[in-house]
């Protein structure tokens, strides 16, 4: 009977063309909302549609068994990602009280959406999907989905293979291609964390559908929704199903959505979303007026005061001048940009007041920005084209236009005169978490990095950092592996012996060296304590042109693993790590980069880490890496191999003032010895991104 009911949803696919109209709206007049386990949809199941580009929701949902926090982001435009963590009610994380108490069982799960076929006024939106498919697999699926609008209605179909399809209320169409998709595997292989390719569109397969409403009170949003899943192979235990029928309501409130439904013909659910788009946050800024620029000027460098002019940069464009050099009608100024990130409105800052202090007689401005002891990127500016812009004298030339970035160690125009020594300091926070555990589901621990250092060359210093902790709640982390059988060197899971030991730690204490010794080309060596669980001595060379979507280079070290029990000892391991390291932008994809570093990890273990990471035009980066080596998933243990997240964020976002700097959050499901990087105290391809248009 069931199976009859459901098949009158195609025929409900034709109703609004018939007797509502025959264009759909446009997609401007709708807002998109989450289904429970994150991601666009109904209330169970997926959709075909996807947020604009950008977009990123926090999502927390709650029924009698299982809770859900999720995350989405519009990685593309024609891709949607999730993570999710869950946690199942009914069940307790181990039935062992001393290893992790009364906290009940929490699952990790990472959803991908991709699109295949946009809407247009005949077709539907066509999306394939696949759910938690890395891992345990308690949400596991696949699915293909179609989603068509008619005036205010949305409705959707689609079929399901895995969770979305144990009620297998229709045949598998790949039976039809092969045998084998008529039967789903069991399980999962290594020890979780792999994606089981091997079960994709196999065993059972169901269609589902639903419709949503957009009422005329615009905040309001209603969803009706038949599923595929019966709840037969639930881990939250028996769930009774008394119908297929799910309902809910959408209430928008500015970025947030308060949700309610009524599923299973038996359940109430509730939650919320919270969104922004990545690409369009910004902070109010109470920045210096851009200067304007007079269209004609009469004055003579003999009358420049050099000492108020530099102020002016620093004061109105975040640029502290080291050098200023003439030479006939070319003026060259150095120094180093602490305020603005982008780096066309940090040049467009410093050529305002440049042109707008400068006579005339000057042809052009060259901007040499150094970071630490390297000049990073030499920028000519055309001063006529460019005051032509400016002043809006000429409507075919722009700002930018006028530009020209070149290497300034290959240009000739930047010669380093500095001698002195110098001492810095700073001080930044940290934050550590830490999702999942056994003790308790959220572990954190934050505090300041105080860092001091002598600089007895602009390349040659002595750096520290002291790490103090301010609060956590790491006195929970009770979880030890000194105990346990290992073929595998410990070379990151002693970690609770590093967090815990001591309120005050030394992070790091080295002698670090520098060179720039040809164009495009950086060099390092630095020796001593190098992170908080490493020291030695190492080296690394980058080969990095400006603006170029290709970098490659070269590590080598030699390191020994530091005491846990105080800041000075070493302990009986030593290792030979280092990597060959290619970063590259790819044309075909805008703002991303990907990197490679192919060698030998810290447990000895031989392969490649790789990371995608995009830049959002925030400058909000979002990141994932995985490292898969020579080492087997039983040696590497749970997750079987290293993988993780991040999402990095400019200080910008948070200030009044334009500011530079960025914290990096991090999630690393699990952590384990396979696969693990030497955490270098400096890496040249970050101190060299001003060099690439993806840093800034």
């Amino acid at each position: 009977m069931k199976k009859d009911v459901f098949s009158m949803l195609p025929a409900l696919w034709l109703l609004p063309a018939v007797g509502l109209a025959a264009a759909p709206v446009l997609a401007s007049e709708f807002y998109l909302s989450e289904a429970v386990h994150g991601g666009v949809g109904l209330i169970q199941t997926p959709t075909a549609r996807m947020q604009t580009d950008g977009s990123f929701r926090f999502n927390y949902t709650d029924n009698e068994e299982y809770r859900f926090w999720s995350a989405s982001l519009q990685l593309f435009p024609w891709m949607e990602s999730t993570i999710r963590y869950t946690d199942v009610r009914t069940i307790l994380y181990s039935p062992v009280p001393g290893f992790s108490g009364n906290q009940t069982y929490k699952d990790k799960g990472i959803d991908a959406k991709f699109r295949l076929l946009k809407e247009d006024y005949w077709w539907p939106e066509l999306s394939v999907g696949f759910r938690d498919f890395g891992g345990t697999g308690l949400f596991e699926s696949e699915f293909v989905a179609a989603s068509k609008r008619f005036g205010p209605f949305d409705l959707h179909l689609g079929m399901g293979w895995g969770y979305l399809g144990t009620a297998g209320n229709t045949r598998n169409p790949f039976c039809d291609v092969r045998e084998s998709f008529c039967q789903r595997p069991r399980g999962f292989s290594g020890q979780g964390g792999k994606i089981d390719y091997q079960r994709f569109f196999k065993g059972p397969a169901s269609l589902y559908g639903g419709i949503e409403y957009q009422t005329p009170w615009q905040p309001l949003r209603l969803k009706l929704e038949y599923e595929g899943n019966d709840y037969s192979r639930d881990r939250a235990g028996e769930m009774r199903q008394d119908s297929r029928w799910n309902i809910g309501a959408v209430y928008r409130w500015k970025d947030l959505d308060l949700t309610a439904n009524y599923q299973r013909g038996n359940t109430f659910g509730f939650g919320f979303s919270y969104g922004l788009n990545f690409h369009s946050i910004r902070q109010m800024k109470i920045d210096p007026p851009l200067r304007q620029v007079p269209e004609s000027q009469h004055i003579t460098m003999d009358t420049i005061d050099r000492m108020q002019f530099s102020a002016m940069l620093q004061r109105e464009a975040g640029f502290v001048v080291t050098e200023i050099t003439l030479a006939e009608d070319v003026i060259t100024v150095a120094g180093y940009q602490l305020q603005y990130n982008d780096q066309l409105v940090a040049t467009e800052r410093v050529a305002r007041v440049l042109a707008a202090e400068l006579p005339r007689s000057i042809a052009e401005y060259r901007i040499v920005e150094i970071e630490g002891p390297h000049p990073m990127v030499e920028t000519r500016v055309n001063a006529a084209d460019f005051i032509a812009a400016v002043t809006h004298q000429s409507l075919r030339v722009d700002v930018p236009s006028t530009f020209t970035r070149l290497d300034p160690v290959a240009s000739g125009a930047y010669t380093d005169n500095r001698r002195a020594s110098s001492i810095n300091y700073g001080l930044e926070t940290f934050w550590l978490q830490s999702f999942g555990s056994p003790e308790v589901f959220f572990m954190y621990q934050g505090g300041v990095m105080a860092s001091a250092g002598y600089s007895f060359t602009p390349r040659l210093s002595l750096q520290s950092t002291a790490k103090v902790t301010l609060l956590e709640n790491f006195d929970k982390f009770n979880f030890k592996v000194d105990a346990q059988e290992s073929t595998v060197p410990r070379v990151r899971t002693y970690v609770r012996e590093y967090v815990t030991r001591s309120k005050v730690t030394m992070e790091n204490l080295y002698l670090g060296w520098q060179a720039n010794p040809a164009s495009n080309w950086y060099m390092q060596a630095y020796s001593g304590y190098l992170e908080s669980m490493y020291g030695g001595v190492g080296g690394e060379v980058l080969f990095r042109p400006v603006d170029s979507n290709l970098a490659v280079g070269f590590d080598i070290n030699w390191v020994k693993q530091r005491s846990f029990e105080n800041d000075f000892d070493f302990r009986d391991y030593s290792v030979v790590t280092g990597h060959a390291n290619i970063y590259w932008q790819p044309d075909f994809f805008d703002d991303v980069l990907l990197t490679f570093n192919i060698g030998r990890f810290l447990a000895g273990d031989d392969g490649v880490k790789v990371d995608f990471s995009r830049r959002f035009q925030s400058g909000i980066v979002v990141g994932a890496h995985a490292a898969i080596t020579n080492m087997s998933s039983a040696d590497y243990g749970e997750g079987s191999f290293t993988k993780g997240f991040y999402v990095s964020i400019p200080f910008d976002l948070f200030s009044l003032r334009s500011a530079r700097g960025k914290g990096m959050i991090p999630w690393v499901p699990i952590a384990r010895d396979g696969g693990q990087p030497l955490n270098r105290p400096v890496n040249l391809i970050d101190i060299t991104e001003r060099r690439s248009r993806f840093g800034g």
